[in-house]
């Protein structure tokens, strides 16, 4: 009986999996144009004691290709306690024009800081095109120049962008590097097959009337996290037609891995949080079913020695998730050109189920910390 119900379970996710696989390829790579640009953007960045990684994100701002009176930035401090703001300062005082670069106070009305503060600096924007990025990110240089194309392309009034990890030089950030490439898989194959249901907001575009017109974070503000994809869920919602994945390697943001184990944990609680209080079932759907076939994983061991598993069961199980999750950890790295990820792919699949299990029953009774404040899951 347990065998069945186990076998049933992992043939779903095969299942899941291989759609999200088979999505992943239907999405076409989109290649930049040499063409004259046309989008206004305002860039908005939410700051909060980020004065290690500002420089990164400033750098590769002034380096954008993109015509510097078509864009704006705005970054957003929320109450930072370190020289953040000092060195953004200093920033725009040796900036020449034409960039414009401005610093807001983020105006605090809600139990979500960082939907806060996009919302204040949206009231603010003068261009109806708004991107955002997180402080703690770098931007490509092609990187408004592809949402430009984008946009002049196809009729969207949402945009979901790419996010990868660098700096993977140990075990530690490659296990994260997979992890965060798996999420970039099912994110575009969700679109492949229609049912888009992730986002990141580092790497986001939209129409400023269209947030308006949905009454922004409203209805989920309470919530600390999710302004992109609770923000998705609207848009989707609306007209899912009118929401758009740019799969473009001009166009993908970086980020670094968390430092440690401590901050890990403190950042998938904060990511649990948003997948279970979301409206959206597939979400639900998918995360159940990620977290049933990984406690499966878990108790494998268990079930064999106490004999109500054999292990030739067992071992099938393990090597059918295992197969199925390397088919899509191959596309995604070799789009992303981070092959090199997959020599930490056999200890990572093992070591990934317990670590998922453990924050997934974590997230049920425990607050998370974020930026220095603490926040209930």
């Amino acid at each position: 009986m347990i065998s069945s119900v186990f076998i049933v379970i992992v043939l779903f996710y095969l299942l899941l999996i291989g759609l999200f696989s088979f999505g992943f390829d239907r999405v076409k790579e989109f290649q930049l144009r040499d063409i004259e640009p046309k989008t206004r953007f305002t860039i908005i960045i939410p700051f909060r004691n980020e004065e290690q990684q500002l420089p990164y994100l400033l750098e590769s701002l002034l380096n954008l290709n993109y015509p510097k009176s078509y864009f704006e930035v705005i970054l957003v401090d929320d109450d930072s306690e370190d020289h953040s703001l000092a060195l953004i300062n200093k920033t725009i005082k040796t900036t020449r024009k034409p960039y414009t670069i401005s610093v807001l106070k983020n105006k605090r009305v809600s139990n979500s800081p960082k939907k806060d503060a996009i919302t204040t600096a949206i009231a603010k924007a003068k261009y109806d095109w708004i991107v955002t990025t997180d402080a703690d990110c770098a931007v490509p240089k092609y990187w408004l120049d592809a949402f430009d194309d984008f946009i002049q392309t196809k009729d969207f009034h949402c945009i979901t962008g790419l996010v990868t990890l660098t700096n993977t030089t140990t075990f530690f950030k490659r296990f994260q590097a997979l992890d965060f490439l798996s999420l970039q898989g099912v994110t575009i194959g969700g679109f492949g097959i229609k049912r888009p249901f992730l986002s990141n907001g580092a790497n986001m575009a939209y129409l400023k009337s269209e947030f308006e017109s949905l009454n922004g974070f409203e209805g989920n503000n309470h919530i600390a996290s999710g302004d992109d994809v609770f923000l998705l869920d609207k848009f989707i919602r609306k007209n899912k037609n009118k929401v758009g994945h740019l799969k473009c390697d001009k166009s993908i943001v970086t980020t670094h891995p968390e430092r440690n184990l401590s901050n890990l944990i403190q950042q998938r609680l904060r990511w649990a949080s948003k997948t279970s209080q979301t409206g959206n079932n597939f979400t639900k759907l998918v995360g159940l079913t990620v977290f049933i076939t990984n406690l499966v994983c878990v108790l494998l061991i268990a079930l064999v020695l106490f004999g109500f598993l054999n292990l030739k069961t067992a071992a099938l199980l393990f090597i059918l998730k295992f197969c199925i999750d390397f088919l899509l950890l191959f596309k995604v790295s070799r789009f992303f050109k981070q092959e090199e990820l997959l020599i930490s792919y056999v200890f990572s699949s093992c070591i990934y189920p317990f670590f998922s299990v453990y924050i997934a029953a974590l997230s049920l009774f425990s607050s998370f910390n974020w930026k220095g404040r603490t926040f209930k899951s």
